[in-house]
Parts: C-alpha cells; sequence; structure tokens
C-alpha cells in the first residue's frame, strides 16, 4: 500500500508538469497556431539522436524475509531499505510526429541498507535429585548398595537472536522508453525493461552466547517500469524528473545454526522505488 501511495504521487507530480507546460505554450499560440498545433504535426526541437548524463535521487526499498527452521515456518520480518542513489545513464531516441521512441541503460551507486531481528526464547526444564539407596528392610536398617535411583540432567533454557541485514551496493539497468511531446521542447514517457543489481546478505544467530553467520552475495536478475517528464533547457542539455519502481526477486540463503535453531532458511524478496533528477547532453537533437 506504501508503493502504490508514493507511486501515485510520484505520478500525480509529473502530469500536473505536464499540463502547466502544455497550458503555457498554448497561451503563446494565435488561433491560427494553435490549429497546427492541434494537428499533430512534428514540433520544431526533434529528440532524435544519442545522449548521455547522470542522475541523483532517493530510494526507497523494502525486503520482506520469510524464515524457517528444519523445515517448519518461525517467523517474518519486514525492513526498509532506504538511501541515496546516484549514476550515469545513456540511450538513443527516433522521434515520429509527436512520438518519440527509444532505449536508456543507466548503472547506479546506491546506500541502501536495511536490517532486522528475530527472537526465540524456550524454556528450560530442571533436573530431577538422585536418590543413593533404598531402606527396603525399615528406616533403620541399612541402605542397600545398588538400590538407588540416578537423578535426571536438567534442558537449559534456549535464547536465540537472529540478525538479517540486506545492502544494495549497485545496481543497473536497460529500459525501453515511448512518450510523445504535450508541448515545444517537452517529453512525457513511460519506461520498461530489466533490472540486475548485487543484492548481499549478512544472517548472524546467536544461541545463549555462541554465534554463526552467514555472508552470501547474488547478482539478482529483476523487472523495472516507471515514468518520466523531461525538457531541453538550453542547446542540447536537457533536465528530468523520473519515477521507477524495481523488483529483484526472491533471494534464498541456508544458515547451519546451532543446537536445536538449526537449520535457518530464509527467502527475501527485495523491491526498490526510485525518484531521482537527471540531466543529459543530446547528440544531434535540434
Amino acid at each position: 500500500m506504501k508503493r502504490l501511495r508514493l507511486s501515485g504521487v510520484v505520478l500525480c507530480f509529473l502530469f500536473a508538469v505536464i499540463g502547466a507546460a502544455a497550458a503555457e505554450s498554448t497561451a503563446k499560440r494565435t488561433p491560427a497556431a494553435y490549429s497546427a498545433y492541434n494537428a499533430l504535426v512534428a514540433p520544431g526541437y526533434n529528440w532524435t539522436g544519442f545522449y548521455v548524463g547522470a542522475n541523483l535521487g532517493g530510494s526507497f526499498g523494502r525486503s520482506s524475509t520469510d524464515y524457517t527452521i528444519a523445515g517448519f515456518p518461525f517467523g517474518s520480518t519486514s525492513q526498509r531499505m532506504d538511501g541515496v542513489v546516484g549514476g550515469l545513464q545513456a540511450g538513443y531516441n527516433w522521434q515520429r510526429g509527436r512520438g518519440v521512441f527509444g532505449w536508456e541503460t543507466d548503472i547506479q551507486a546506491t546506500s541502501q541498507r536495511g536490517s532486522s531481528t528475530l527472537t526465540d526464547f524456550i524454556p528450560g526444564v530442571p533436573g530431577t535429585p538422585g536418590i543413593p539407596c533404598i531402606f527396603i528392610d525399615g528406616p533403620n536398617t541399612p541402605c542397600r548398595p545398588g538400590t538407588g535411583i540416578p537423578g535426571t540432567p536438567g534442558i537449559p533454557a534456549v535464547n536465540a537472536v537472529i540478525a538479517y541485514e540486506n545492502k544494495l551496493p549497485w545496481f543497473g539497468t536497460f529500459r525501453g522508453r515511448i512518450g510523445f511531446t504535450p508541448a515545444e521542447r517537452w517529453l512525457v514517457y513511460v519506461t520498461g525493461g530489466l533490472a540486475y543489481g548485487d543484492v548481499s546478505t549478512l544472517e548472524t544467530l546467536n544461541v545463549n552466547g555462541a554465534s554463526v553467520f552467514l555472508n552470501s552475495t547474488a547478482l539478482r536478475l529483476g523487472w523495472t517500469a516507471g515514468a518520466g517528464i523531461e525538457t531541453v533547457i538550453v542547446n542540447g542539455w536537457r533536465v528530468r524528473v523520473e519515477y521507477l519502481y524495481i523488483d529483484f526477486g526472491s533471494i534464498t540463503d541456508t544458515l547451519i545454526g546451532i543446537a536445536p535453531i538449526t537449520p535457518i532458511t530464509t527467502r527475501s524478496h527485495v523491491t526498490d522505488n526510485i525518484v531521482r533528477v537527471g540531466f543529459s547532453y543530446g547528440f544531434g537533437s535540434h
């Protein structure tokens, strides 16, 4: 639900900017120019060509983790993975009329990380004292050796803490873009495609003071989709605001724990919401 609210806010902002740009452009036209504008002819600026640039923004991710111990469900946690994201992008546009089509690739570094803990307590069982021997012939007679009953040892209580952490140090995407030009030098678009990233996991189990840990790194493949708005500010320089949703799928790890908490299997689903501002320079656009 939080992802849906964030996506709605971003999309409402983008459409508001588009409406303002279109209204400003329309207000400056004469009636004859307004008719020509509605004829869906190509605007003066052409977006066709290669471009390169950089971006900076915020990432609002989440990792949802399910735990099983010895094959039985044990619990679940959910942790935020917020941070700063920045990187480089490059792509190519083709313009036909007011339609703009193209592809884009980007590589990003992030400071995203999130952690959570799961605890468990198993009560101990007290032991029973032993009886050295039994007075078979009465209380005042000698105790017969070998007739005693041994005591039973107790079972200590178990205090277990599972600490779990995910990091996303970098990721990249390869996406298609399709959009249209609602006003001179303005482009609104949707985008989607492949996402990939390096997801690292640190899992630590502490049982009554003894600890074991698992540190793993996995290159994950997933998908991404989003939308943005872009405008030309001067010559070939452009600025954009963009939103991306990314799903890296599920990551499964197994930690050989400490008895009786063993083995521990975790399955994490990692997603991300990216809001960023980007600058780029278009080669050949005019």
